[in-house]
Order: C-alpha cells, then structure tokens, then sequence
C-alpha cells in the first residue's frame, strides 16, 4: 500500500510547449474528479503547455471515458490526452464491470488512434483512498497521468523523428 506521495518528480520533466492536450473528466464524484483535473491542468502549465492547447471535456461516468477520448482522437487536433474518472467499490460487481471496460476502452482507443491517452483513473475502496489520490497525503494522480501523457508524447515524436531520418536517402551510409 502506498504511504509517501508519489507525484513528486524528481527528474526534470520535458517541455509541453509545443504539445495540445485533451482532458477528459468523468462527471461522477467530481469532488475528486475535478481534483484530478485541477492536478493535470497544474501540470501541464508547468511543463510549458499554454492554456490555449488544453482542451477539457466532460462525459457522465468514467465507462463513457473511452469514447470521450475517441472523441478527441477523432475530431480534434489534440497530440494526447488525460483519462480522468474514479470508481469506489461497493457491494456488488459493477465496480469490476466500470473499471475493466474503462480500462480496455482506453487502452483501445490509445493503440487504434496511435494517440497517447493517458489514463488517470483511479479504482479505490472508500472515498478515502480517492480523496488522497486526488490530491490528498498521497498525491493526485491527475498530475502523474499528466506527466505520462507529455513523456509519451515526447517519445512518440522521437521515434517518428527516428523513423523519419531513416527514411531519408541522405543518411544511408
């Protein structure tokens, strides 16, 4: 179990400047969802990204947040974007069912899309555990799925870059 806050980064984070991100947040228990956007929002404009190039949008829970970033990979310009919900577990399995469909959904959408999405959704047992992920004594997520969200963006261009290069009969030896 975690004990420290885990969104404290160390390492110098890469620059977001030229980088436009889309957020999506579930509407459903937005005392800690809104949390988890206020986190990434912070984030990005420290990592340089202007207000301009983040874009949030909102959907009703956190199983809606696959389309919702199919939404953004589909109709926006947007090089990533931020996967934000939260589920508490109660007595019977919807909880399982919510988690594993937001979970596979956006993991669909990032490998159909090519499109980094970064996911910042947090499954917990009490609205404690949410409440310190979101931006309680364990950190906010919405700050560490930011920080994924650039890094991924950043090594998605270096290899474009890369591949790129080695398209270009002037760099055959």
């Amino acid at each position: 179990m975690a004990t420290k806050n885990l969104s404290h980064f160390e390492a110098p984070l890469p620059s977001a400047a030229d980088m436009k991100f889309g957020i999506v947040v579930s509407e459903w228990n937005p005392e800690v969802t809104n949390a988890l956007r206020d986190g990434a929002v912070r984030t990005l404009r420290e990592c340089g990204c202007s207000d301009e190039n983040i874009i949030v949008r909102y959907v009703p829970g956190t199983f809606e947040l696959p389309m919702g970033a199919r939404f953004f990979a589909e109709h926006t310009d947007v090089d990533g974007v931020i996967a934000l919900g939260c589920v508490v577990k109660g007595e019977t399995p919807h909880f399982d069912y919510v988690c594993l469909g937001a979970t596979k959904g956006i993991s669909d959408v990032m490998l159909e899309w090519d499109m980094p999405v970064a996911f910042g959704v947090l499954t917990t047992l009490d609205q404690q555990q949410a409440l310190d992920r979101a931006g309680g004594r364990l950190g906010n997520k919405g700050d560490e799925a930011a920080v994924a969200a650039v890094k991924m963006v950043r090594l998605q261009r270096e290899f474009e870059l890369s591949a790129e290069a080695s398209m270009n009969p002037r760099n055959v030896n």
